[in-house]
């Protein structure tokens, strides 16, 4: 009988043991599953870019009061301001959308990020060009009267007077939807809408006016876009790549694919030395080059020594790359250089980017797989290693760049803090401390308020109060305002990560046994080396479903009224048609002081719209049911817009030597 019961016993201890693993494992695989789905915590995986200024073009961070002059290349988002002064003029890319600004133009990036585009015109000119939407895209432009949502991609032009009563709409090609006073109209390519009013908005209709020298001046700017040859290489939605043609050129090289390579470099140029350091929330420690292609190259893909030069190589041709901060990692520790400060290198082909800000697994597997051939399995082990905190499962890595010659740059402290130029004030630092440096994804340097004010001087060339404090009509809600630096600024230390040492670096080759296919699932001969991170606290962009649960859906965009559009939409006018500058209505250069324009107060309770508290936009009035002598009129301005576009004549081609002109331009 003993002898038969003897395997209970060990049968008993298994259950027993088991009892307690599983629920432990189920714990352990339940946080990983939180982390994987913690979208929203996630920052935008793509920013804007101020690539062209003429003339005064001012810049104020998010939430902080200070305006500088505009710094071209530094990553805008959303809560940021630009102003353009008499006479100016700017151009910004959210990857292939082109934003261009005429002269005394004020606008603020109330929501940036991967599906979300909502700006805010205060005041001046505006065009801009939507080349590509998926199908959740938003694209939003909010004026002091009206609520502008781009519904197919084309071009658009908004002209906001002074006053902020008068808002005029030009859709060169494109489809859009207009809620403005309590109605909701559809416009479409061809047509110029002016709308005027606030509370009790009225509106007219005519075909477009001939273009006018902002108007050239953006269609010239097109036609060198679409010229690029960069695109044969990069996705368009790259925010950058539209400067590299003129700066560089490309090759092929074995094991990277498509390479660039920067031309008219300083003699001891490498990548992140010629620029300046910028605290962005959320990501952080944000990298600004000095370039006027330094952007893409920067922010996106990876570089390598090939030949004796730097090239960029872009990696895979993602149909919406990942913006990171700067793709570089620190080497320091303890004694380093004498503590000098701060050091840095960049990150080659298949080497891990690991953020130093919170983030979810799938964002880091995102930002390396649409930035360089890495394997995906590298990806998720050098992101469970460093949540897991078990520098145990670490196995040593060489970083390639970070012994190719002249690859490490290091500062001072105060020069990296302040957004001060790395180049005129790098530090010298031996190769043995390099060699024996620890590596980690983290500076371990807290951000002072000139981190986030950045490099830009303080200027006075600012926006009237009446366009700082004046508000817009908005049908999406949109991102919450930004806290100012004095406020957050304990929530924005990067707190210290577990650092290691490293193997000491081999000496520098090809990388083509580094790079796996990102198709390939097994692990790589070597594994990065993960950081213990200890989760900063940057600022998290707010879920706003779950910031306000009882806030009710905005109005529908579609209603049961005469739209400014016909069945089938007409041919769009010619752009480049001339167009007189009286055609338009006309914006005053003085800067007329008015006051911001009164919110719309809903006719009762059941109609009350989604509300929201900001400063720069309140929530668009809810569609109101047409009348039948409203509806009568609105066909009526129709079938006359739709007289004036027949009778219009028939835009005549450009003379030859016009288009010599304009290839002695490119």
């Amino acid at each position: 009988m003993d002898r038969q019961n003897a395997w209970i016993w060990p049968f008993c201890a298994v259950l027993f043991v088991f009892s307690f693993l599983l629920p432990a494992r189920s714990w352990a695989q339940d946080q990983y599953s939180d982390q994987s789905s913690d979208q929203y915590n996630d920052p935008p995986a793509r920013v804007a870019r101020l690539n062209f200024e003429q003339g005064s073009v001012s810049f104020q961070p998010g939430g902080e009061g200070d305006w500088t002059d505009a710094v071209p290349n530094r990553p805008l988002t959303s809560g940021d301001n630009l102003w353009t002064d008499h006479g100016a003029r700017a151009e910004l890319h959210v990857g292939s959308t082109a934003i261009r600004l005429g002269s005394e133009t004020g606008v603020t990036f109330l929501d940036l990020d991967d599906h979300t585009l909502q700006l805010r015109v205060a005041q001046g000119r505006t065009l801009v060009r939507v080349l590509h939407m998926d199908d959740d895209d938003l694209v939003e432009i909010d004026t002091p009267n009206i609520a502008f949502q781009v519904t197919r991609p084309g071009e658009f032009r908004v002209d906001v007077q002074p006053d902020g009563q008068t808002t005029v709409l030009d859709l060169m090609n494109g489809r859009g939807e207009v809620i403005a006073g309590g109605g909701t109209y559809t416009v479409v390519a061809g047509q110029e809408a002016i709308f005027t009013g606030s509370d009790n908005v009225s509106y007219d209709i005519d075909p477009l006016p001939n273009p006018d020298d902002f108007d050239r001046w953006a269609f010239d700017r097109d036609r060198r876009a679409d010229q690029s040859r960069s695109a044969n290489y990069v996705s368009s939605e790259m925010t950058g790549y539209e400067d590299l043609d003129d700066n560089g050129n490309w090759s092929f090289a074995g094991g990277y694919g498509p390479v660039w390579y920067p031309t008219a470099v300083a003699a001891d140029w490498a990548p992140y030395r010629y620029g300046h350091w910028a605290f962005v929330a959320p990501w952080g420690w944000t990298w600004v080059d000095d370039a006027p292609w330094g952007f893409a190259p920067f922010h996106y893909g990876r570089w390598a020594v090939i030949g004796g030069r730097w090239g960029w190589v872009p990696g895979p041709v993602a149909v919406h790359p990942v913006y990171a901060p700067a793709l570089v990692a620190f080497v320091g520790g303890a004694g380093f250089a004498g503590g000098a400060g701060v050091a840095w290198f960049p990150l080659g082909p298949g080497e891990v980017f690991v953020p130093s800000y919170h983030v979810s697994r799938n964002y880091v597997t995102q930002v390396n797989v649409t930035n360089t051939v890495v394997n995906v399995t590298r990806v998720n082990d050098v992101y469970r290693y460093s949540t897991t905190n078990n520098i145990t499962l670490v196995n040593r890595v060489t970083y390639v760049n970070q012994a190719a010659p002249n690859a490490v740059t290091a500062v001072t402290r105060e020069t990296f803090v302040n957004a001060r130029p790395v180049a005129h004030n790098v530090v010298a630092v031996q190769a043995r401390d390099i060699a024996q440096g620890t590596v980690t994804h983290m500076s371990g340097v807290e951000p002072v308020r000139s981190s986030v004010i950045g490099s830009g001087k303080p200027t006075s060339v600012t926006p009237p109060a009446s366009v700082i404090n004046r508000q817009v009509v908005a049908q999406h809600m949109p991102a919450q305002p930004t806290t100012p630096f004095a406020q957050r600024q304990d929530k924005l230390v990067a707190r210290p990560a577990m650092v290691r040492p490293v193997a000491a670096p081999a000496a520098q080759g090809n990388l083509r046994q580094q790079q796996q296919p990102q198709n390939n699932m097994q692990p790589a001969n070597r594994t990065e080396v993960p950081i213990n991170r200890q989760q900063p606290q940057p600022e998290v962009p707010v879920n706003r479903q779950q910031a306000m649960p009882n806030q009710p859906q905005s109005p529908a965009m579609t209603h049961q009224q005469a739209p400014i559009q016909p069945q089938t939409a007409p041919q769009a006018a010619n752009p480049h048609q001339q167009r007189p500058e009286a055609a338009r209505p006309a914006v005053p250069e003085t800067r007329q002081q008015a006051q911001p324009a009164p919110a719309t107060q809903p006719a009762n309770a059941a109609q009350q719209p989604q509300t929201w508290s900001h400063p720069q936009a309140r929530p668009a009035p809810p569609v109101q049911e047409k009348t039948e002598q409203q509806a009568q009129q609105d066909e009526a301005k129709y079938k006359n817009w739709q007289q004036k576009q027949e009778q219009k004549p028939a835009p005549q081609p450009p003379k030859p030597e016009d288009k010599k002109k304009d290839e002695r331009k490119h």
